[in-house]
């Protein structure tokens, strides 16, 4: 008897909002403001035309910078991410909204109250990516300064969503009343109170927000650490991955995915969902030269330098970008030259990862700007409509992901011809929807709001 064939997964699609970074082509003609409210507004219609899930918004809590100076692709700031998600949620109408938080330098209380007023706002469409912070740089903007070692941020971060959980619940959605005949606007005089003791926390009082559409907002986490996969296996709704390459995103998956039984949950229950971004062409040679093209605009020869020195941890602004890298060997010292950017985690033996990009830029014949455009980011969708949709599917259906964050090269038109061109085709193949089915994330998400899910354990 021949086994029933697997159901189809449903994709699941949502829009970066990339702000400036090596990502974005700043200086394509058809690029626009990164911080103006008209780009936001374009690219959520954008992505809500397209039906997709979500729009996310990254958050950077100070200009980075390299030698001293303002790392020239940061130079517009980052605007505050609940502001902005505020001001969508008044042009917009079923996308969902999601913001990335940081737990390291904000309080509980007023993060909760943040996001259950956009839940109020948008109608159930607020979502929350929960970050640490891991450099004392960023940390000079705040009152304590300095940073947590590794183990004490995701101590606090899970205390944090645990404290912020509270307050969300302290209100159970019936208490309001507002008997005009009986003069009675509460059911319960006791509404929002709450208290908590913790290592982190000592607080109580009461929760000035009630009970909102989706209880809580949904919630993300973006980290890959061992501690990072336990968090989002732990509490998290969905994670901002990585690892949009198959082999890596299969691998990823499988992980977390194992996870999350010891915690009393079933796969359906966390989302992996990739960022991912795309080029499109009418032909596949096309898209290829197209791709060539956006990589050389993205690494400038001044930008292939600083992303040396990344590595290096050394001014090298003497050198030529069209030349061989330098003989030197990198500084291993504590200060870094290139302040708050993530990337320099990356290189955790920087001695011998010069050492391999000297083997490839010698075997290869590529100058430091060939090296760091074929080192760094490409990518991960390339092709003809046809092609990138069939791929985005076979990623999903095999399991190397849920579906895709898709953050395009130009902001804010950039979504505009994945929209018009790919999601047909992936609607036509019955794996991602015509219309929304729901009103909040979570429907979009196929996520159980929390009270459905505390009743159910409490069933078991």
């Amino acid at each position: 008897m021949s086994k029933p064939s697997k159901p189809q997964k449903q994709i699941h699609l949502a829009a970066h909002f990339p702000g400036v970074n090596n990502t974005t082509v700043w200086s394509d003609p058809r690029a626009g403001s990164h911080i103006e409210f008209s780009s936001f507004a374009h690219f959520a219609r954008t992505a809500e035309r397209a039906k997709f899930d979500f729009l996310f918004l990254a958050e950077g809590l100070r200009l980075r910078e390299q030698g001293g100076k303002i790392y020239d692709l940061d130079v517009v700031g980052r605007p505050d991410t609940f502001t902005v998600l505020a001001a969508l949620a008044a042009v917009t109408d079923r996308i969902g909204l999601t913001g990335t938080i940081n737990s390291t330098f904000n309080e509980p209380y007023e993060v909760a109250r943040q996001f259950a007023s956009l839940d109020h706002l948008s109608d159930g469409r607020s979502a929350w990516n929960v970050v640490t912070s891991w450099d004392a740089f960023t940390g000079e903007n705040f009152r304590r300064g300095g940073f947590l070692p590794q183990e004490e941020r995701y101590s606090r971060a899970k205390e944090f969503l645990a404290t912020a959980n509270e307050l969300f619940d302290s209100w159970h959605g019936d208490e309001i009343l507002a008997d005009q005949a009986t003069g009675t606007f509460l059911s319960n005089a006791g509404a929002g109170a709450f208290r908590h003791t913790g290592k982190h926390f000592d607080i109580h009082g009461r929760f000035n927000v009630p009970r909102s559409p989706q209880g809580r907002p949904v919630i993300f986490q973006a980290g890959d650490s061992e501690e990072g996969r336990e968090f989002a296996a732990a509490g998290a709704d969905a994670i901002f991955s990585r690892y949009a390459q198959f082999d890596a995103g299969r691998a990823f998956y499988t992980d977390v995915k194992s996870r999350l039984a010891k915690y009393g949950r079933h796969p359906h229950q966390l989302l992996i969902l990739p960022a991912a971004s795309f080029v499109l062409g009418d032909t596949d040679a096309e898209a290829e030269e197209l791709a060539r093209e956006v990589r050389r605009q993205q690494v400038s020869g001044a930008t292939a330098i600083r992303h040396l020195e990344f590595v290096w941890n050394r001014d090298l602004s003497a050198y030529d970008p069209e030349g061989p890298l330098p003989d030197i060997d990198p500084d291993p010292g504590e200060h870094h030259i290139a302040r708050g950017r993530a990337q320099v985690r990356m290189y955790r033996d920087p001695v011998a990862t010069a050492r391999e990009w000297r083997e490839l830029a010698e075997a290869n014949k590529w100058s430091i700007r060939d090296l760091v455009i074929e080192t760094g980011n490409r990518q991960n969708f390339v092709g003809t409509p046809a092609t990138v949709a069939r791929t985005i599917n076979d990623y999903v259906q095999a399991d190397a992901s849920d579906g895709f964050i898709l953050v395009p090269h130009i902001t804010p038109g950039g979504l505009d011809e994945f929209a018009d061109k790919v999601v047909p085709l992936l609607q036509e193949q019955g794996v991602f929807r015509a219309d929304y089915e729901g009103t909040t994330l979570r429907d979009h998400l196929g996520l159980a709001h929390p009270d459905e899910v505390s009743h159910a354990r409490a069933a078991s």
